[in-house]
């Protein structure tokens, strides 16, 4: 399906990747340590307001 070198590139272009999104990860991380202290109550809202809405197209259909 893949040659050789096709696998050799992904799985050297996957480690590359995820070191350098872990490195980015962490360098930005100490700028953001209290910026974001209210996200969880948005995350919260969304997920309550979409199960909301899965569970009102349920009761609909039935």
């Amino acid at each position: 399906m893949f040659t050789s070198g096709q696998l050799v590139f992904a799985i050297l272009f996957f480690i590359s990747f995820l070191v350098l999104i872990i490195l980015s990860y962490k360098k930005d991380l100490k700028g953001l340590k209290g910026r974001y202290s209210g996200i969880r109550w948005v995350i919260i809202g969304f997920v309550c307001f979409v199960s909301l809405l899965v569970i009102l197209k349920k009761l609909s259909v039935s």
